[in-house]
């Protein structure tokens, strides 16, 4: 088989190239594919330096046609705007008091929007030069675009995130089982999902796990939430409803940190590129990933006082695993049941056929098939219906070009709340971003 990787010069792209090899997958050779071929190289240097014998061919092309042209798999991981727009996006959200993050409130509006006429270009010229591959969607706001680009791609574009797995491998530690013998009852939107019940021999053992303190003092989520909270809903949150349920705790561990999550990823990985050409690549990978997992999310463990993560979450997080099973299902037609992000059909009841939903899947060699299961708490629903009618909007805006559909878009997301607060972001954004300014062309 062959994969072709968007964004190859990405900084994770070794985890996806290791975990290929480490599982004999049948991938033959991986493309990568960047606009930004010193980033490429560095990576390069990263997997000549771990690559086994036998293992995947490596090729770099500079041309998207080319790098699409024959391939089985496209695993799209880009970043528009790369860190420096992640930091506008945070700056230019907490300027105004709101909530700066990659994905949630206003700096995922605010990637999404630079990101979607990107992704609808991969999208229409997949469909063009590889009309048979399918492709993997981690690029964020991974919801919002994988929703763009089922547009023209339709149930072959799928989306994945590793934080409902990495909740899973959490809650089924703490309960002492393993994770194959569980179900686990998830649903909700990419970063926006609900636990709401852990079958173990047909018995829900979600309730004991919340009424345990001690079991939830033992894994991240009981950390962020709170017992007193967790019992309330009645469920394990994502690990990214923290900014919902503790916003104003959120922000205010974001301003008194040294820098937001983007700037200190800015400032780590322009240190391993800049070395590139030098021996010594993947130690010097392997370390920068270690520090970044272990930072991971750090502004919501200091305000909630969760300490540092578990050492069994520092392995990279798990989406490249998710990956695998996902190709390896697909390709082999090895029957899988995986989270994944795609068109909800009937799956999460008051969201339409077309919305993109995070739930589990059936998976096989026709594709991804979402499980349907019971309705949201009515809190849930009604605020997964706000988010998701404020990622839609986002994408008639960046579609349309609009600044004023992309002002309508912040305004009405549940994290923003203000037409005025939007209308200042916005303009920042497109004072400081030309990846904005030539989407936004018309008011």
């Amino acid at each position: 088989m062959r994969l072709t990787i968007l964004g190859g010069g990405g900084f994770r792209v070794p985890l996806v190239h290791s975990a290929l090899a480490a599982e004999h997958s049948g991938v033959e050779s991986i493309v990568l594919y960047d606009t930004d071929a010193a980033r490429v190289q560095a990576v390069r240097a990263v997997l000549d330096e771990t690559s086994p014998a036998g293992g995947p061919q490596v090729i770099v092309e500079d041309d998207l046609a080319a790098a699409l042209k024959g391939t089985d798999f496209v695993f799209s991981a880009i970043r528009v705007g790369g860190l420096r727009g992640r930091t506008c996006d945070e700056r230019s959200a907490l300027a105004e008091g709101v909530l700066g993050q990659e994905t949630t409130g206003a700096g995922g509006i605010c990637y999404g929007l630079r990101t979607v006429p990107v992704a609808l270009n991969i999208a229409e010229t997949v469909r063009e030069h590889a009309p048979d591959a399918w492709v993997i969607n981690f690029t964020n706001p991974a919801g919002m675009v994988t929703e763009a680009m089922s547009r023209v791609l339709g149930d072959r574009v799928i989306g994945i995130c590793d934080s409902p797995v990495g909740l899973f491998r959490r809650v089924a530690r703490a309960l002492n089982v393993e994770m194959s013998e569980a179900w686990f009852d998830y649903a909700g939107l990419n970063h926006l999902g609900w636990l709401r019940r852990v079958l173990v021999d047909g018995r829900d053992v979600l309730p004991g796990l919340l009424a345990d303190d001690d079991a939830l003092a033992g894994f991240e989520e009981g950390h962020l939430f709170g017992g007193p909270w967790l019992r309330t809903l009645g469920a394990i949150p994502n690990e990214y409803l923290y900014y919902y349920y503790f916003t104003q705790d959120a922000i205010g561990s974001i301003l008194g940190a040294p820098a937001t999550r983007g700037e200190f990823l800015l400032k780590q990985q322009e240190g391993f590129y800049a070395a590139s050409g030098e021996p010594g690549a993947a130690d010097r990978w392997n370390e920068v990933r270690r520090e970044r997992e272990a930072t991971y999310m750090a502004e919501s463990r200091e305000a909630s006082g969760a300490g540092h993560r578990h050492a069994d979450d520092l392995d990279g997080g798990g989406y490249d695993r998710v990956a695998l099973a996902l190709m390896r299902a697909i390709a082999a037609d090895e029957q899988a049941t995986l989270v994944l992000n795609v068109p909800n059909r009937s799956a999460v009841p008051g969201l339409d056929a077309d919305a993109v939903v995070e739930v589990p899947c059936l998976v096989g060699r026709n594709g991804a098939h979402p499980i349907a299961g019971s309705a949201l708490d009515p809190h849930a629903s009604a605020l997964a219906a706000s988010v998701k009618a404020a990622e839609r909007a986002a994408i008639e805006a960046a579609v349309s070009g609009s600044k004023s559909g992309a002002v309508k878009a912040l305004a009405i997301h549940p994290l923003v709340g203000s037409v005025k607060t939007a209308e200042r972001i916005l303009a920042r954004e497109l004072e400081a971003l030309p990846e904005l300014r030539s989407v936004l062309t018309h008011s």
